[in-house]
């Protein structure tokens, strides 16, 4: 095999000369072939682009001293698909960066790969084979004719990984010394990781040396039992051999053991600064946690005294009530305080009253003010408080390849998943987010105006998916009767319940209504394809909107989500195809095209257009916008026959139609759930015994116990099919017997023919809320 090979000058004696280390720079010919355990005569190797092998010579570069031994160039076999397999490739090591062209003289114009070698990992199959890989993003499989070849491939590649390593290091030591904790934290990670390289380096050399010493022992003991003069030729020759390669490997050896010295050393100062700046943060913060605790002490004690107010108003008096909170309030006051009344919790407007105020700063205006708020009725405006936070998502890693790499192709909701690809949410709860602009279908049925109810209708479709633009986890998929309830009539005006009506194909069914006058009713059935490289989530189904007042009845479908860089890459999210929505009342019709993103547009991602158009087709207004932003409407006005124009309808000025609320702070710590998402799973007394919040894998999820959710999950599923096994036993057992065939029916829907769609869908039964109210669950299956 050709080659060139840059090496420090020789010293010491030719190899078989009995004595002493040598160094690489020395490399022999190439052998005929790859050498095994037992070392007999082998075939000789496929012969190099020049006739014979290539003897060692100098590198053609003039670089030495800090270079030595790191640039090589010469062929290798790369693998390149299944169909090619292994192709011959010209590869050049030089500055760290191993770099490959399809012939030598490519190099002069084209690069087909480089790697770099500083955050490579190098690691060996077989005797011939050996892997470079970079993080995941780049692995050449690659492979040379021998294992004597391989391994000065291994030394050269070790060597400048470690000369490159070095480098950074030394360039990092540069630096300004009063740096970022953020950099002297990356730092410390990234030699961390060289540090562990270098070892596993170590263990490698090691164990190559053992193999290899055993090896020459065993070719030192046979040639001792020669007799014949023919066979000592060929013995001597595996001798030299196995010298070469136990030679090349201590060398290896010695100098990665130096370079773990040096980096060691080089790093020391640096890992003692970043502890001493951990030890002062930790001080700081001790500190800062110390004053907010008193801060909390002062401020819980003047609330108290303010929720104990009027029991003291009717005997001393409101302007001695109010005095008495002046003053500095010391731990003396706790005798004073009084545990007979209940403690309120604290609406958003009495934390305003306390920001950036001590206990010691209460106003008489303060006193009247939390007077008026206590002594306010329940249902004067006063919202319930709902959980604005869950526990932070733990940091577990998962090898997504070695699960989805069997799925290509099958239905996503027949394969089994761990919950690290989940969020603690059900797809019950996902599809109750739709609700989380609710106001658009209340300011809806205030309009007389048919077609600017329509639009309106057009924003609340567009804005179920604003929820999904950073949501790549998938929700659970519910068991068979599971259920889940959203009652938020007092505070919103609506209430909302699910139900898993089927299982395969799975299909939920979903129905709310609103005091403010309109119901909603869906029943979707997800289908999903894993394709390789993404997602596709075709929901099927048709969604019911109708107003109470005006009597308009809409429907319209959801669009297709593809999930991207399933394996390689970071996720993300795009929405695409057409929604149209009728108004089958009066035959409005409404079009909207989701744009899919493309590298090549110019348009803005996201990017949503619709056009509303009453029953004769005349548009009468333009919607544009973004699924993840906004919605607006531009009304249309029609220029007289004068002018420019012809007549033709021209866009008036846009009106906001819908506005994306901003998401709750750290919610990329908790799965970017919206505000909404952040409460459903909340435990609530009185739900259904199958509903969502009470599922246990899913609690365990959210709780950070994902392996014991994983267990959970797993007993689950098993519940569930042993169920269906049973049912259709008793299906079969009817069947034989002639007996009627009792088919599942869904607890709180009914399946029937919609006169709308022409379509059998499930139908709320309209018991659910009286049964809450009785709390007869009793019918309810036991599914958990």
């Amino acid at each position: 095999m050709a080659e060139v090979r840059a090496g420090p000058a020789a010293s010491g004696p030719a190899p078989g000369s009995g004595s002493g280390s040598v160094s690489p720079s020395l490399s022999p010919p190439p052998p005929a072939g790859p050498v095994s355990g037992t070392a007999p005569p082998l075939p000789p190797a496929p012969p190099p682009p020049s006739t014979g092998p290539a003897p060692p010579r100098e590198s053609s570069s003039s670089s030495s001293g800090s270079a030595s031994g790191s640039a090589r160039e010469g062929w290798l076999f790369k693998w390149t698909n299944y169909i090619k397999g292994y192709q011959r490739r010209w590869f050049v090591l030089s500055n760290g960066l191993l770099s490959y062209y399809r012939s030598k003289a490519e190099m002069r114009h084209t690069c087909r790969g480089t790697i770099n070698l500083a955050t490579a990992n190098i690691s060996v199959e077989d005797s011939c084979n050996f892997v470079i890989s970079n993080g995941g993003a780049q692995t050449y499989h690659l492979k040379a004719n021998s294992e004597v070849e391989r391994q000065r491939w291994i030394t050269a590649l070790e060597l400048a990984k470690a000369r490159a390593v070095k480098m950074q290091a030394e360039s990092d030591d540069s630096g300004d010394e009063d740096a970022s904790s953020q950099t002297d934290k990356a730092e410390i990670h990234s030699t961390l990781r060289a540090l562990s390289g270098k070892v596993e380096d170590l263990g490698t050399c090691n164990d190559l040396i053992a193999k290899h010493g055993t090896a020459l022992q065993r070719s030192l003991s046979e040639l001792e039992t020669l007799r014949l003069p023919q066979d000592s030729s060929d013995k001597i020759k595996q001798v030299n051999e196995r010298a070469t390669l136990f030679r090349i490997t201590s060398n290896a050896m010695i100098n990665a053991c130096r370079d773990f010295m040096s980096l060691a050393e080089s790093h020391s100062k640096r890992w003692q600064r970043a502890l001493q700046y951990e030890r002062d943060q930790r001080l700081r913060l001790e500190e800062t946690l110390e004053q907010l605790a008193k801060q909390h002490n002062h401020l819980e004690r003047a609330f108290r005294g303010a929720t104990v107010l009027p029991a003291e108003t009717r005997a001393g008096g409101h302007k001695d009530i109010c005095a008495s909170g002046k003053g500095d309030l010391s731990d003396e006051d706790d005798e004073n305080e009084f545990f007979d009344a209940p403690e309120i919790i604290s609406s958003p407007s009495q934390d305003g009253l306390g920001h950036k105020r001590s206990g010691s700063n209460i106003s008489a205006a303060s006193c009247d003010t939390i007077l008026e708020e206590h002594m306010r009725p329940h249902s004067e405006d006063q919202k319930k408080e709902r959980r604005t936070r869950i526990p932070y998502k733990p940091n577990y890693s998962l090898n997504l390849w070695s699960v989805m790499k069997n799925c290509i192709g099958k239905e996503l909701s027949k394969i089994p998943m761990p919950v690290n690809f989940n969020e603690p949410l059900s797809m019950l709860q996902r599809l109750t987010e739709d609700l989380e602009y609710h106001t658009l279908l209340d300011r809806g049925a205030q309009c007389e105006n048919a077609l600017e109810q329509l639009c309106l209708v057009a924003a609340f479709t567009v804005s179920s998916y604003s929820t999904t633009v950073f949501r790549t986890s998938k929700p659970f998929n519910p068991l068979l009767g599971e259920t889940f309830e959203l009652d938020r009539m007092e505070e919103s005006g609506y209430r909302s319940l699910c139900e898993q009506v089927s299982h395969h194909p799975p299909a939920a069914a979903h129905h709310a209504d609103s005091r403010n006058g309109w119901t909603l009713r869906q029943e979707i059935k997800i289908t999903s394809k894993f394709r390789g490289k993404y997602l596709s989530i075709m929901p099927l189904g048709i969604i019911h909107c109708i107003f109470n007042n005006s009597g308009n009845h809409y429907t319209w479908k959801k669009v297709t989500t593809t999930v991207h860089n399933i394996i390689v890459g970071k996720l993300w999210i795009d929405q695409s195809g057409e929604i149209e929505i009728v108004n089958h009342k009066t035959g409005d019709k409404c079009k909207l095209k989701f744009a899919p993103y493309s590298y090549f547009s110019r348009d803005v991602a996201r990017k949503v257009t619709g056009e509303v158009m009453d029953a004769s087709g005349r548009v009468h207004y333009n919607l544009m916008g973004t699924w993840d932003e906004r919605m607006e409407c531009a009304p249309m006005s029609l220029l007289g026959s004068n002018s420019e124009n012809g007549g033709e309808r021209v866009p008036e000025s846009r009106t906001l139609l819908w506005r994306r609320n901003p998401l709750p702070k750290n919610a990329e710590y908790m799965y970017y759930f919206s505000e909404l998402a952040l409460s459903l799973n909340a435990l609530e007394e009185g739900v259904a015994p199958t509903d969502s919040r009470l599922r246990p894998d899913q609690r365990l999820m959210e709780n950070g116990n994902w392996d014991e959710a994983n267990a959970e999950k797993q007993r689950l599923e098993e519940k569930q099919r042993s169920t269906r096994r049973r049912r259709e036993a008793e299906r079969e057992k009817a069947g034989e017997e002639g007996s009627p065939v009792d088919p599942y029916k869904p607890m709180w829907f009914d399946r029937k023919m919609d006169p709308v769609s022409k379509e059998i869908t499930h139908v709320y039964r309209g018991t659910y809320w009286d049964c809450k109210e009785k709390q007869d669950w009793s019918n309810c299956p036991d599914i958990f």
